[in-house]
């Protein structure tokens, strides 16, 4: 019932402002809005419901009122239910996800356009812009990677006897020690960043968004906006991310991002 309701509220969210363009289309070619700038790009900083990206956006300025644009994204895709834990058993651990299979970034490139609801005022103010977006997901999932604490007893004494950087399987590595019968070890911590990019595996998809912007720039050659909004992502071959649930096929989010850039002709 509760995911119904989210993808109900995520489709009236990305097709509300297609609903919405024909109260200004009207007006397009009969309004004077003073000198149109053709081209535009920005770069964008984005936080969502699931992680964080930057993206850019460029584009042309058909009329006052709509725009044609081009974007990328790159962003982090996390897992809904991941928490970080840390090793006990001493002060200093390097925190881990237990459960995460792989980290999954997301590479987007797509088309979509943008269409004034509210121009702004004469002497400044905000200009409101309904958008939607679509295009082509490349999902990159990196194995992840943990240090473990192998231990052996020494005169009564359980010691670490080596801490060997291994791909996390949820089959062996556990948080406690003496929770695998096979041996005597636990998860340290998270091995280095870079750790398996030499085993990453890439996941095709696809995406669709929409939302509302605000630009509230003091100069009409420049951009300065804040952009709320829902996305999906589907990915035909379910990702991995998190081991002992289903591998996902598509993930809902809402963003926040901010956009700088400039027009010109």
């Amino acid at each position: 019932m509760r995911l119904r309701w989210v993808i109900i509220s995520f489709f009236l969210l990305v097709f509300m402002p297609v609903s919405v363009l024909a109260q200004d289309a009207a007006e397009a070619d009969t309004v004077d809005m003073g000198i149109l700038l053709r081209r535009e790009k920005a770069w964008n900083i984005m936080l969502h419901t699931l992680g964080y990206g930057f993206g850019y956006r460029s584009g042309v300025n058909q009329t006052y009122y709509k725009n044609r644009m081009f974007e990328f994204d790159l962003f982090e895709m996390r897992a809904p239910n991941q928490a970080r834990r840390y090793n006990a058993n001493y002060q200093n651990p390097r925190s881990y996800v237990y459960g995460k299979l792989n980290s999954l970034y997301i590479i987007r490139a797509g088309i979509g356009k943008q269409l004034l609801l509210n121009r702004k005022p004469y002497w400044g103010g905000v200009e409101v812009r309904a958008f939607y977006y679509g295009g082509f997901d490349l999902g990159i999932a990196k194995p992840s990677y943990l240090y473990i604490d192998y231990y052996v007893i020494v005169n009564n004494q359980i010691m670490v006897q080596n801490r060997p950087l291994e791909r996390y399987d949820p089959e062996k590595h556990f948080p406690d020690i003496g929770t695998n019968p096979n041996c005597l070890c636990d998860i340290f911590g998270r091995g280095p960043l870079l750790s398996g990019f030499s085993k990453i595996r890439p996941y095709p998809g696809f995406y669709a968004k929409g939302g509302f912007n605000f630009e509230f720039s003091e100069q009409n050659d420049r951009i300065k906006a804040l952009e709320i909004g829902a996305s999906v992502d589907v990915f035909p071959m379910p990702v991995p991310v998190m081991a002992f649930q289903e591998k996902d096929y598509f993930f809902i989010t809402g963003y926040l991002s901010f956009h700088f850039g400039k027009r010109y002709n």
